[in-house]
């Protein structure tokens, strides 16, 4: 799609999910019917055959009204994985089914934070395995059963999943008994398998704790990515942090916005408080913060829509724009709060939503620190 395509699709996002006060849910049918849901599937299965810069307007939109959605599990990470899997049957039903609002999906992933190469710390003394080069760490592992050779086991378990609790399939990165990178596929019920809700501070993201012991699960339940595995993987977590990052965009700008407007009507000493050169001056730095961000989450996304997982220049674009956004989102909207004043402080403002959530955004899919030693690691393997 072309820049003025996006334009069209951002105020039409803008729009519609500006209407709801902040924190509220989103109607996932009425998202389903402007498209969005289906946005990089395939339009054989009632999609839409964009990328993932059209998938990067909606999270961001999102992010701006601080709307509550499982869109991070199900279309970002979820419709991602599905696409880089290949064909078997089960999998377009499942495409075709999120593309009209009727699946919510979860996507079990290292949540790329432990030392800077994005890794996950063992679960236990056998219950984990490193995968590629960067020292990632698959959350599961699928074992022959000893009394049913055509049969498997699942173990393993992955902390503060996207959507998991109300998913109605759970994608699990899992290694099969050769070492394999694959996707286990399995639904909530199963016999084994435990979801346990993580409450956060930010009420407008819901995270659970998917943990599975010897969950039986057939071969037609393990599916294998249509390119390099490890490739693969890489590819999904840095979608997973363009989008998180593109979520902080759009609280910094809501914030950023918000606090300027206040600033020309909230009267001090008789004039305007946005007069005086201090506000004047803090409302230029957060306007510099989130135009940088911008440009780093713009580059960030349009990489991940050229559709080259094996460019390490991708996973680059991305820990820059992933830094770089979520710090800026929690530093604009502690401004905002501040520029408030009293009023900054009460609950019908509505700010306290923004700086929780750009505040959880700032841990989810990596952190800030974890992505600029990856960066740094640029350096020191040159």
């Amino acid at each position: 799609m072309s820049e003025e395509i996006r334009d069209e699709l951002r105020a039409v996002a803008r729009d519609l999910l500006g209407k709801a006060p902040p924190g509220s849910e989103a109607d996932w049918r009425r998202l389903a019917g402007a498209g969005w849901l289906g946005l990089e599937v395939p339009g054989a299965l009632d999609g839409e055959d964009a990328t993932f810069a059209e998938t990067a307007v909606i999270a961001a939109e999102l992010g701006r009204a601080a709307a509550a959605s499982p869109y991070l599990g199900t279309v970002v990470l979820g419709v991602g994985t599905l696409n880089l899997l290949e064909r078997v049957p089960g999998r377009d039903e499942l495409l075709r089914d999120v593309a009209n609002g009727h699946a919510v999906l979860a996507v079990a992933l290292p949540d790329g934070d432990a030392d800077g190469t994005l890794a996950l710390p063992d679960h236990d003394a056998d219950g984990t395995v490193p995968y590629g080069d960067d020292g990632g760490t698959v959350p599961f592992r699928i074992e022959r059963r000893a009394v049913q050779p055509d049969g498997f086991q699942l173990h393993g378990q992955a902390a503060f999943i996207p959507d998991a609790a109300e998913a109605g399939h759970l994608l699990l990165l899992a290694r099969d008994p050769d070492g394999t990178p694959v996707i286990a596929v399995i639904g909530p019920g199963e016999a084994g398998l435990s979801v346990t809700p993580q409450p956060v501070l930010d009420q407008t993201r819901r995270l659970a704790l998917v943990a599975a012991n010897g969950v039986g699960i057939s071969a037609d339940a393990v599916w294998r990515f249509a390119d390099e595995p490890e490739a693969c993987v890489r590819r999904l977590l840095d979608r997973a942090a363009v989008a998180v990052a593109c979520d902080s965009l759009g609280v910094a700008g809501a914030m950023l916005d918000a606090t300027v407007g206040y600033a020309g009507v909230r009267e001090q000493f008789g004039r305007p408080i946005g007069s005086f050169q201090a506000v004047k001056h803090a409302c230029a730095d957060m306007l510099v913060r989130v135009s940088v961000a911008r440009e780093l989450v713009a580059a960030a996304a349009q990489r991940l829509a050229e559709d080259a997982p094996d460019d390490p220049a991708t996973s680059v674009a991305a820990s820059m724009a992933k830094s770089y956004a979520c710090a800026a989102a929690v530093d604009v909207a502690g401004k905002a709060m501040q520029l408030h004043g009293g009023m900054g402080y009460t609950w019908e403002a509505g700010i306290h939503v923004f700086l929780k959530r750009a505040a959880l955004n700032r841990s989810l899919a990596g952190s800030p620190a974890a992505h600029r030693r990856r960066l740094a690691e640029r350096y020191r393997a040159g």
